[in-house]
């Protein structure tokens, strides 16, 4: 068995999952929003995108 294998160790730590998962939900609520009032999936795909980006940067800030 290799070294660099380990069943026991998660892929992301509690923090990192935490913030990602966040900044989905954040990402998600600004498209969803953006699509209900625009009707437009592109500009709702961007608002999404930027949601994201500023949601982990938020978080990650704030998460400590």
């Amino acid at each position: 068995m290799s070294q660099h294998t380990s069943g026991n160790q998660p892929l992301l730590g509690l923090r990192s999952a935490m913030v990602l998962l966040l900044g989905v939900l954040t990402g998600v609520g600004a498209g969803v929003l953006t699509y209900l009032s625009e009707h437009s999936l592109p500009a709702a795909t961007l608002a999404a995108g930027a949601g994201f980006g500023a949601g982990v940067l938020f978080f990650q800030a704030i998460i400590g």
